[in-house]
């Protein structure tokens, strides 16, 4: 289990997240090369802490979700010394 998650999910996005999976048919929108087609999960597109409107949300299998991961990932920028010696 996610970080994220390690104190359960709450009944809102319970509701989000079974709203998401009928509006996308419970079919995967990711398509990954491990794609099972079956969504079980719901993907945040734009992460996680920075929108979990309905247009930034997609239904995942389990296998494409954990593949994509964090979207934020690797958009950071490389870190720079504060000080210099």
């Amino acid at each position: 289990m996610s970080q994220a998650w390690s104190k359960g999910s709450t009944r809102a996005w319970r509701v989000t997240r079974a709203r998401i999976l009928l509006r996308d048919g419970h079919t995967c929108q990711i398509r990954g090369p491990r794609c099972t087609t079956i969504a079980t999960q719901v993907h945040h597109k734009l992460g996680k802490s920075i929108s979990e409107a309905d247009c930034d949300l997609e239904a995942a299998c389990a296998n494409c979700n954990y593949d994509v991961g964090d979207p934020r990932k690797g958009i950071d920028p490389a870190p720079s010394p504060r000080t210099k010696w």
